[in-house]
């Protein structure tokens, strides 16, 4: 096969990737309507929501049949392996990709059902996991950082100022930065009237909520989150002249993705101690729920801890969506804090060691830091090409360096000692 018609073929298979899942719209498909709210509220937050396997198929039905779309995607597999081969590494990433959309049609199958909690450990992981053997895991890290996290935000200086900004102004002013940001991408951001959270990016816009309020930094992080890294990574993706699959993120990037925003947050001081106990909260949540507490529990438990009532809601939402409220959890908000660390770590052992080759390769489109490898080989090969947008703290690393190549030292550091050295000074 001669290199021309390589590039063709690997094109026709991404592009057939993308339209088939295209239908498969997983927070669609687990979504909790506003009646189940109003019920809640209603009787004074004491009763555990309606929903069950037949709420999400009279509400939420599939827009695709489940057994032809696994037909399908194995069709697709089959063609990658008989075109690429087995041991082709574009060819090995494509089919693993194939079996990650096949594995979603399954959980949305299983939607309120223990099955679908299965199969949403398989694709995100839970929060027993650890980082590295020997080392904490996930749900250790949410115990942690809660302690800090709460005696950090009982100091005054840590209140942020009153969400007075409506979602039309909102709406004014992202457009207004995303603007700068991608001059010629056509990027909008919209009013929504039908959304749960309080923005959503999508290939080419940004929705707002029509009844969420903000403040200023709650539209810095937006800018950073959703703009530099969702819709960057988007464009980039698309951008790709024949891995077009990489516009399009399955399961095993989110983890990536969301680590990638979290710390684009924090680096270009965007976030705030609240920002973080809001994420820090749903993986406490997850891991109370893996533990068996149910949708009350969880809501009951964010509450004591200080949360607002329709916080406590909303976050209960999310851990328990598509399953039931005794059911086994919805493992995706475990990608935030478990991306930022592995994303973290990635990027302080490539400054420590010098190599930064890999680096933009971050947001070449939906990849999973797993695979950095496989598409610096593909960038040498011509099959991937460069980021167009790279967001600027990581365009031009300098500053990020110098602050990163202490890193590694000041992490060694003894902090229990540091406790017992210091405490005197506090």
């Amino acid at each position: 096969m001669s290199s021309s018609d390589y590039l063709a073929t690997v094109r026709d298979l991404s592009n057939r990737i993308v339209q088939a899942q295209r239908p498969i719209r997983i927070l669609d498909a687990i979504k909790w309507g506003p009646e189940v709210k109003e019920a809640f509220f209603r009787q004074g937050c004491r009763e555990l929501p309606a929903v069950d396997r037949d709420y999400y198929l009279a509400q939420n039905p599939l827009d695709f049949d489940p057994a032809s779309k696994r037909a399908e995607l194995h069709q697709i597999e089959r063609d990658i392996s008989r075109t690429l081969g087995q041991l082709n590494p574009l060819s090995a990433l494509m089919r693993r990709i194939c079996r990650e959309y096949a594995t979603v049609v399954r959980m949305l199958e299983s939607r309120g059902t223990d099955e679908f909690g299965i199969l949403s450990e398989e694709l995100y992981g839970s929060a027993s996991d650890v980082f590295h053997a020997g080392d904490p895991s996930l749900a250790d890290l949410g115990k942690d950082m809660e302690g800090t996290l709460v005696n950090l935000l009982g100091n005054v200086s840590m209140h942020e100022e009153e969400k007075d900004i409506p979602a039309a102004q909102a709406v004014d002013m992202l457009n207004e930065r995303l603007l700068r940001v991608f001059p010629n991408a056509g990027i909008r951001v919209l009013l929504d009237d039908r959304m749960t959270a309080d923005a959503a990016a999508g290939s080419d816009y940004l929705k707002i909520r029509g009844d969420a309020v903000f403040n200023e930094l709650d539209i810095d992080v937006l800018e950073v989150h959703e703009g530099w890294i969702h819709l960057g990574t988007t464009l980039n993706g698309n951008a790709q002249p024949w891995c077009t699959f990489m516009g399009k993120g399955p399961p095993s990037s989110t983890t990536t993705q969301e680590g990638l925003a979290v710390l684009t947050e924090i680096l270009t001081m965007r976030s705030s101690p609240t920002r973080l106990y809001r994420l820090i909260n749903r993986v406490r949540s997850i891991t109370l729920a893996e533990d068996g507490a149910n949708f009350l529990e969880v809501f009951d438990y964010l509450r004591t801890m200080g949360v607002a009532a329709d916080d406590a809601y909303t976050v209960a939402v999310r851990i328990f969506r598509g399953s039931t409220p005794e059911g086994h959890p919805f493992n995706k908000d475990l990608a935030y804090m478990r991306g930022f660390v592995q994303t973290f770590n990635y990027l302080r052992l490539a400054m420590s060691e010098g190599k930064l080759q890999t680096l933009p390769l971050l947001f070449c489109g939906k990849i999973t830091l797993e695979d950095i490898k496989t598409y610096e080989l593909l960038r040498n090969e011509g099959v991937v090409i460069d980021p167009p947008f790279i967001p600027p703290h990581f365009a031009d690393l300098k500053g990020l360096a110098s602050w990163m190549s202490f890193s590694r030292f000041i992490t060694g550091l003894n902090f229990d000692q540091l406790e017992a050295d210091y405490g005197s000074l506090l």
